[in-house]
């Protein structure tokens, strides 16, 4: 991870931090302890499972067999009222219980502390990852194909209402904007392939044609016209022999591409109510005709884990290379993605993470296991920033918060670099431990005071916007904040308590960078240890003062507006 961005998620967490203080909450030190409080298709395993901590051993020597049984228990009803599949769920925790017992607890490292790093690795293993995975790229299972000597061909099947037709715009959109042209990676140093954001990484800008071979729905075809459109590919014209064929239309897509230069062919095929004969016949004779690459299964992660079952069934019957996970942004239980593997032994390769052709991302283990386990996903965070933010940006960022020169400006632009990032709550949730300290009743109030604060900022004039101090210690400052408060439709202490704030947290930032540096500042924030950010910038009234709150149970102060 580049230090700048660091500090560009620095900067992130530490505008958002202000308001989680607002309601008064007491800062974690455990972050296992706090399950995600979010709305997510992971919120109530995620709550029960972290739940289940508490009932490990805090000082035990050595796990055994009864002191680990409790939270065992609990995680196993917590993941078969997920729906999990119950096979998975047993061999899941079998395996966790067979590296934990009788290990010995040594150093600094709590019984608890260990069962969650087995949990972690158990739980990647499951969903497919391998200890080999690396952050910001996905491993080979979860690639997608490459032929050099042809047109790659990547069949979509699935049930209906599964959301094929859309992903296939968002797969071809994908592999021609966003995927990451491993060849090249793997020519690139290693410190270097380590370091840089998978949004930085050199890209295959693939050339995309999609088939439209869905010959049964009414405007289906219609229907994938216009999400190419959005994701900028072509669909083929089929010829008026081809039509009510699919075969034929995928075979002349296929000769197509070849003639006319593409080299990644995407075919919709047909979806049905149930698994039937009908559909997997009509997948063979499409299979038999293109010898395709790669056949992806499109599941709905609502339907629990009987996607794993319908992973098994069409490979059975078709021999499926991978699972696309859809509507992962709605309200199923999560059994979806840790059963898929473990039933189908098939590999996870993509979530749909919205409607907008744009919200596709490939599915790494590792970071669904820790936000599983409500440890966040900062990698993930930081991709989203990153892709907002230039890297000429994220330096002018960090060289501004070492100076302490942040001004109004900066706070009005990271503000909008998380409204572009997407909700309030959907980022808040991949902050570790930053879940635990929040609900949606809290998030509706901080969103409210992000417009307030920006409607402040665009009250103010330039001049004051880019030197903060005119609102703080110039002798014009009362009269400039109650201008900008009616301005905005605020109160003037709402106009006081803000410019405060904004000095605090301008001061915080700098201290921050040229004490702890961008990633000790990073895994405070991402802790909500706020003793741990004032006892490490060097202030010896702020240790104090974070000593004392400890002691007293209190959380922050006021928040921003």
């Amino acid at each position: 991870m580049r230090p700048t961005y660091s500090l560009t998620i620095l900067s992130l967490l530490l505008l958002l931090f202000p308001f989680v203080s607002t309601f008064n909450i007491c800062p974690t030190h455990d972050h296992h302890r706090h399950p995600t409080g979010l709305n997510s298709n992971f919120q109530d395993l995620a709550k029960s499972i972290t739940g289940s901590f508490d009932r490990l051993p805090k000082t035990a020597s050595k796990l055994t067999p009864s002191n680990i049984k409790p939270a065992l228990e609990d995680i196993r009803s917590a993941m078969i009222k997920s729906d999990v599949n119950l096979k998975v769920v047993d061999e899941l925790l079998s395996g966790v219980s067979k590296k934990c017992v009788g290990q010995e607890i040594v150093g600094d490292v709590t019984g608890s502390q260990y069962f969650v790093k087995i949990m972690y690795d158990e739980l990647t293993t499951m969903m497919g990852g391998t200890k080999d995975d690396t952050e910001n790229t996905a491993s080979p299972a979860q690639r997608i194909s490459y032929n050099p000597k042809g047109v790659t061909t990547l069949v979509m099947a699935g049930l209906q209402g599964a959301g094929k037709t859309t992903f296939c715009a968002k797969l071809a959109k994908y592999l021609t904007v966003n995927e990451v042209d491993y060849d090249a990676v793997e020519a690139m140093e290693e410190e270097e392939r380590k370091s840089t954001l998978s949004t930085r990484l050199p890209k295959s800008e693939r050339k995309v044609l999609i088939a439209a071979c869905d010959v049964y729905r009414p405007a289906a075809r219609e229907q994938l016209v216009l999400m190419a459109g959005k994701a900028g590919v072509t669909v083929y014209e089929e010829a008026e022999d081809e039509k009510g064929d699919a075969v034929k239309i995928a075979t002349a897509a296929k000769t197509f591409a070849d003639a006319n230069g593409y080299d990644t062919l995407i075919v919709d095929t047909a979806g049905r109510q149930v698994v039937d004969e009908n559909l997997m016949n009509e997948l063979r004779d499409i299979n038999k005709a293109l010898k395709p690459d790669e056949i992806l299964l499109v599941v709905d992660s609502m339907t629990g884990q009987a996607a794993a079952s319908v992973t098994a069934a069409f490979d059975a019957a078709v021999g499926i290379t991978g699972a696309i996970l859809t509507k992962t942004d709605g309200d199923s239980k999560g059994g979806a993605a840790v059963s898929i593997n473990g039933v189908s032994g098939r590999p996870i390769k993509f979530m749909g993470t919205g409607e907008k052709v744009d919200d596709i991302t490939p599915f790494f283990p590792k970071r669904m296991a820790s936000r599983i386990l409500g440890m966040g996903d900062i990698v993930s965070l930081v991709e989203k920033a990153s892709a907002e933010v230039s890297d000429a940006e994220a330096e002018a960022m960090a060289k501004k918060m070492e100076e302490g020169n942040f001004d109004f400006d900066d706070f009005l632009s990271q503000s909008k670099m998380v409204s572009k990032m997407g909700s309030f709550a959907g980022v808040a949730k991949m902050i570790p431990g930053m879940g635990g300290q929040i609900d949606d009743k809290m998030l509706r109030k901080a969103e409210v005071r992000l417009k307030k604060s920006e409607a402040m900022i665009n009250s103010m004039t330039k001049n004051e916007r880019k030197k903060p101090e005119l609102l703080l210690t110039d002798k014009s400052a009362r009269s400039r904040l109650d201008r900008i408060a009616k301005g905005s439709g605020n109160d003037y202490i709402d106009a006081v308590n803000f410019t405060s704030e904004f000095q605090k947290m301008k001061t915080m930032m700098s201290r921050m960078q040229k004490q702890m540096g961008g990633e000790q500042a990073m895994e405070a924030m991402g802790t909500g240890d706020t003793e741990a950010m004032a006892a490490g910038v060097g202030n010896r009234s702020m240790r104090r003062a974070a000593k004392k709150n400890k002691k007293s149970g209190r959380g922050g102060g006021g928040g921003f507006g």
